[in-house]
């Protein structure tokens, strides 16, 4: 090791800036176009060069009125130089974004089942770990224009219809038949999918309190024509109806699970659930992503989600 140190004091000392200007230069193969690059007078750019060919003792660079060329010696000190000093500038741009603290504004939107408790509380943490941050949060269930509305980055339950869009899949989620012990007393529970026909069902997105639910076991899948005195466009009233006696829902098993196991809702037709649907992370273009986007994601995927199952 003392040998390699021993060398390295051997090592005339160049100018980094200098062999920066002299790989610009070569790069662009115009003294002029460097300057610009570099935001520098053209006279500082040729001085550079001069001084950097007077410490090597080496012409590095043949110069005429029209046009530069790279000597056989400047071919080879561009080859040697030009892959260590985009090292350098990739090791401190990563320096530097460790040390900045991520800052802006942040346009998220998310389905109404997530302008619930749990996922808010996920965003006020990350708020608090990130204080330079701010949020402009939508909750919807449109399927924003995510370039039109300026929209970084939305959340996506079930099939993606645009495939001009970055997804990144977060996990998924399936839907589980169930309903409160005070709609099934004094009624025939459903033995078949078949059989909810005959039951009033608590509806999601639903046109004239009609739906058609598909349902799988294993390989087996059916499709059942349901209706219901109340449709709703998000979980939550759903949900809240569901509680309350006023039908059967099919409700995310992350949402109603704890529900399940204390008694409050009953699983119906355990066999069978919805297909499991997945769920993404979206955003306009993979290219360039800020520092906000880039620790949200990684906040995204770090969190142990109540409503999809990891992926």
């Amino acid at each position: 090791m003392e040998s390699i140190f021993q060398g390295w004091h051997n090592i005339r000392m160049v100018d980094l800036t200098e062999i920066a200007v002299f790989v610009s230069v070569a790069q662009l193969g115009s003294f002029t176009k460097a300057a610009r690059a570099l935001a520098m007078p053209v006279s500082t750019v040729s001085r550079r060069i001069a001084d950097l060919e007077g410490q090597l003792g080496v012409t590095l660079i043949q110069r005429t009125t029209r046009k530069l060329k790279l000597t056989t010696q400047g071919r080879d000190y561009f080859d040697h130089c030009s892959e260590p000093l985009a090292h350098l500038y990739d090791a401190e741009r990563v320096l530097t974004r460790s040390q900045r603290q991520p800052e802006g504004i942040l346009r998220i939107s998310v389905p109404v089942i997530l302008g619930d408790p749990v996922f808010l509380g996920f965003l006020s943490d990350f708020l608090r770990n990130y204080p330079r941050i701010r949020l402009d949060l939508f909750i919807t269930n449109q399927m924003l224009d995510l370039v039109a509305e300026s929209i970084d980055v939305a959340l996506r339950i079930g099939e993606l219809k645009s495939s001009s869009i970055v997804a990144r899949r977060l996990g998924t989620t399936v839907r589980y038949v169930v309903a409160a012990p005070a709609y099934l007393a004094g009624r025939a529970r459903p033995r078949e999918p078949a059989d909810l026909a005959e039951h009033a069902c608590v509806l999601l997105n639903a046109l004239n309190n009609e739906a058609e639910w598909e349902l799988v076991n294993d390989r087996h899948r059916a499709r059942v024509r349901v209706a219901g005195a109340i449709a709703s466009r998000d979980f939550q009233s759903v949900t809240f109806f569901v509680d309350r006696g006023h039908g059967i829902g099919l409700l995310p098993s992350t949402y109603c699970d704890s529900q399940i196991e204390n008694g409050t809702l009953v699983r119906l037709l355990p066999k069978w659930s919805s297909a499991p649907v997945s769920v993404h992370a979206v955003y306009p273009t993979r290219k360039f992503l800020p520092e906000k986007m880039q620790v949200f994601l990684q906040a995204l995927r770090a969190w142990r989600s109540p409503f999809w199952i990891s992926a």
